[in-house]
């Protein structure tokens, strides 16, 4: 006996933002150019977007460099930001329809295999990282000779990323 999968039908979802986000806040790019991205099934275009340069990466890198030093995440407990990124996980979770919709229509996939394996993941591995955030702590490590080598905890810093989101 075999099964089949079937797809289940999803309307077309609303694409909602297309603009950079720096500093908390959503911005046209520094030379106001957007690129056009299609549906790859159809070809139909899905919207026009803002496309960043290095100007674009240097705001937002500064920005998050005076967001770390002067707002609240460098002072904050490990387990507060453990919480946070436990609220994105489900937030992501509550919304994964929607996510995957998106995922479909951007770049083709399965709307399953977005729904059922890609998002799922992203969730779970969000879980596991903020369940460290408040167990790894400092300690002194072993080493030959007349030394003391220990490791301290504290925030990295700024980090640059592309997310699909």
């Amino acid at each position: 006996m075999s099964a089949t999968l079937e797809a289940t039908p999803v309307a077309r979802p609303q694409v909602r933002r297309t603009q950079l986000l720096i500093d908390g806040e959503w911005c046209d790019s520094v030379s106001g150019e957007t690129f056009a991205t299609y549906h790859p099934a159809t070809e139909e275009k899905i919207a026009d977007v803002s496309q960043a340069n290095a100007e674009d990466v240097d705001l937002a890198v500064k920005a998050a460099r005076r967001a770390f030093e002067e707002g609240e995440w460098h002072e904050m407990d490990a387990r507060d930001r453990g919480a946070l990124i436990l609220k994105l996980a489900d937030l992501i979770e509550e919304n994964i329809e929607e996510l995957a919709a998106l995922e479909t229509l951007d770049n083709g996939k399965p709307i399953n295999d977005a729904m059922g394996a890609d998002l799922p993941l992203v969730v779970d591995c969000l879980r596991y990282y903020a369940g460290w955030a408040d167990k790894i702590h400092g300690g002194t490590i072993p080493i030959r000779g007349n030394y003391f080598c220990y490791t301290r905890p504290e925030p990295v810093g700024v980090v640059g990323q592309i997310i699909p989101w």
